[in-house]
């Protein structure tokens, strides 16, 4: 009985072991598993908001490209340049970054990345801090201890001209050529921006369950949106402080808004964005190499011997490859691509459209400061508000739309095509939405009030200004009483000025006529002339255009991206992409901006001057020559897309009419097979019906 007892109990303890070992198995396992899903939910978080700063530094930094073109008094050509920098950055990199990504710690490698946009926002908004206090050009006095001042005198052109020091000598001393600081920071951006996506989503591909990634992913695109948003709101605050906050007395500042010399604090939403990148890169400097996949936790060694993180066996095997064994299926591979008619035709409608949509939305908050007289900042805040959402919204139904449908290339293709000529055809109406040219004496209108453009900067002189001796370099608008704006106090021919700062009022202006007087007395203040309420109008219709045509664009552009994927074999989807991605900057990112830049230049009716003499940035353009290049080269380019997307129909048509008379084919031969097998049932089996019979007549004789 003892032995029995004791036997008993030995086994209850050994049962009682073996139970608490299952526990603490299945515990640990729990443990391991909850960690390892934590470590991905943790990678996945900092992927969001490296997804969120860069997309938000992008923005700010194109929505403050006005901002940088006047500080640094440069024309819009060479903005372009600055702007297509970023590409470049981009372009260096990222054939090795898509080569060596797999070989190496990828988290770490992503936290270099932010650190390198971090350090190219630093490097952007570092010229503030170093070129001193922004002097903008000014013909009145701003002295609070002078009253008046007369401002038409003899001589006045030799104390409004810049100086006569030697240009060599007098750039260095006021370090014009510092917008190299924002060229290079733009570069190196790029560069810090290029492993972001490629290696984020690669890790998340390798570490997700299969079934997990698309939702991941997904939700990083959420990043991809509220990042400009949040940019672009950042830019519109920044755009209406002035670029010398909290160093100068406010007062001080004659500008308004509106005013084509003011400037914004560029350099704080710069500085923010760096501090942001710094910060975002803190987490993936913690993370490994590598992670267990979900669902596969088991493969750990709980005992903590082999808890060494591995990659999956594909990416094992990836990393074993050489670059030789790479290079054979390099060549095949680019031959394949080259071959599809369908891929590189979608590549040259790529390049051909994105040509029109990068230029126009590089330059789409200055073109709705020239066209509607608003300020920068209302312009970038519209911009935010109206196009982004409604983007957003495009995208997502389009890709319900396909996911619910189960809609097919050939579709697909349709919905893409006729969505695109459809919102081409709406965007003709924007040419009619016009506001008058802004009315300046000598630029738009003449000093006798009939409209007239003039380039020529001798017809700022007339009778009223000729013995004034004003100078025509100088930009310093003020609005007479008669709604006619003057390019300068001098050329109005005002003789006294009275006030300082914001409130000085400019009288006896010979200039400008005052009603029942043949001859000019009126008075003037500092700054150009309202537009009227015209433009208010015109600006709200032209939003509203571009909020519905946002929306068909963008809900077609989800299907006609499906195209591109749906023509490329399995194995060479990655090197597609990669290969439409890299056509698409160099032959629009980068030149795109540029050559829109020379055109808007073109259109230029009056430049502002360097303190060291020579153009600087446009202060006045012909409103009516801007819209038509700003809307029309991207019309025509836009217009010669849509002869490669007909090619693409008729091959695609084609594809589909084949495949739907092999299908055909297939269900006949099938619907053949099912009938002859039919009938083959119906014939009744004579070999099991003879023998019975057989049988049955033996049993009958026996009987008779």
């Amino acid at each position: 009985m003892i032995g029995e007892d004791t036997g008993t109990d030995t086994n209850h303890h050994k049962g009682d072991t073996a139970t608490d070992s299952n526990s603490e198995m299945k515990n640990a396992k729990k443990k391991t598993s909850a960690v390892c899903c934590s470590k991905l939910k943790i990678f996945l978080v900092a992927l969001a908001f490296a997804y969120l700063t860069k997309t938000m530094s992008g923005a700010y930094v194109n929505s403050m490209l006005t901002q940088i073109e006047r500080r640094f008094n440069i024309p819009a050509s060479l903005v372009g340049v600055i702007n297509g920098s970023f590409e470049i950055g981009d372009l260096l990199v990222m054939v090795f970054v898509s080569y060596l990504g797999s070989k190496v710690n990828r988290p770490r490698v992503i936290a270099l990345g932010c650190v390198l946009m971090g350090l190219g926002c630093f490097l952007i908004g570092l010229p503030h801090f170093l070129m001193g206090r922004y002097e903008y050009e000014n013909t009145l006095s701003v002295s609070e201890n002078s009253s008046t001042m007369a401002v038409c005198l003899t001589n006045q052109s030799q104390l409004s001209l810049p100086t006569e020091q030697p240009i060599e000598e007098c750039e260095r001393q006021t370090r014009s050529s510092m917008w190299v600081f924002v060229l290079v920071g733009n570069i190196i951006r790029g560069i810090g921006e290029t492993p972001i996506a490629p290696l984020g989503i690669s890790y998340v591909e390798d570490f997700a369950k299969p079934e997990n990634s698309p939702f991941y992913i997904g939700c990083l695109q959420i990043s991809t949106v509220l990042g400009p948003l949040l940019g672009l709101l950042i830019g519109s605050y920044c755009a209406q402080l002035y670029v010398d906050v909290g160093f100068i007395n406010p007062d001080e500042v004659t500008l308004s808004l509106t005013d084509a010399r003011w400037v914004g604090a560029w350099w704080l939403g710069v500085l923010i964005c760096a501090a942001v990148n710094f910060l975002v890169a803190v987490p993936f400097c913690f993370m490994s190499k590598s992670l267990p996949k979900e669902g596969e936790e088991n493969s750990i060694d709980l005992a903590g011997k082999g808890n060494k993180a591995f990659l999956p066996k594909e990416n094992e095997g990836e990393a074993k490859m050489t670059l030789r064994e790479i290079s054979k299926d390099f060549i095949p591979y680019l031959k394949s691509l080259l071959t599809n008619r369908v891929y590189m035709l979608f590549v040259c409608v790529t390049i051909i459209q994105f040509n029109a949509w990068i230029g126009m939305i590089t330059f789409m908050p200055k073109y709705l400061e020239q066209q509607y007289g608003i300020s920068a900042s209302d312009a970038i805040f519209l911009i935010g508000v109206y196009n982004l959402p409604i983007i957003c919204a495009g995208y997502f139904f389009g890709g319900l739309m396909m996911k619910k449908f189960k809609i097919n290339t050939y579709t697909a293709a349709h919905i893409g095509f006729w969505t695109s000529l459809l919102e081409y055809l709406l965007y003709f109406i924007s040419f009619l939405l016009i506001c008058k040219n802004a009315s300046v004496a000598g630029l738009t209108i003449s000093y006798e009030g009939i409209d007239q453009l003039s380039y020529v900067e001798t017809n700022l002189y007339a009778d009223c200004n000729r013995d004034c001796d004003c100078s025509t370099k100088q930009w310093d608008p003020v609005c007479g009483e008669n709604g006619i704006a003057y390019v300068s106090a001098c050329l109005a021919g005002c003789k006294v000025s009275n006030g300082t700062g914001k409130y000085e009022v400019l009288t006896n202006c010979s200039c400008i006529s005052t009603p029942g007087f043949q001859y000019g007395n009126g008075s003037a203040v500092p700054g150009q002339c309202d537009r009227g309420e015209n433009c208010s109008k015109m600006l709200l219709y032209y939003l509203i255009l571009s909020l519905v045509c946002c929306l068909i664009y963008s809900f077609g552009a989800m299907p006609g991206y499906m195209v591109l994927l749906r023509s490329l074999k399995p194995e060479e989807k990655s090197f597609g992409v990669g290969l439409h991605s890299l056509s698409e900057r160099t032959f629009a990112g980068i030149p795109s901006p540029i050559y829109f830049g020379a055109m808007i230049d073109s259109t230029c009716l009056k430049w502002g001057t360097k303190k060291c003499g020579g153009e600087g940035a446009c202060r006045m353009y012909d409103t009516d020559r801007y819209r038509w290049l700003y809307l029309g080269v991207p019309g025509i380019l836009r217009g010669v897309s849509y002869i490669p997307c007909i090619f693409i129909l008729l091959i695609l048509r084609k594809q589909h009419w084949n495949q739907s008379n092999e299908n055909k084919e297939r269900e006949a031969r099938e619907e053949n097979g099912a009938a002859e097998l039919k009938d083959v049932a119906e014939v009744p089996n004579c070999t099991h019906l003879q023998p019975e019979t057989v049988e049955t007549v033996d049993h009958e004789s026996v009987n008779l």
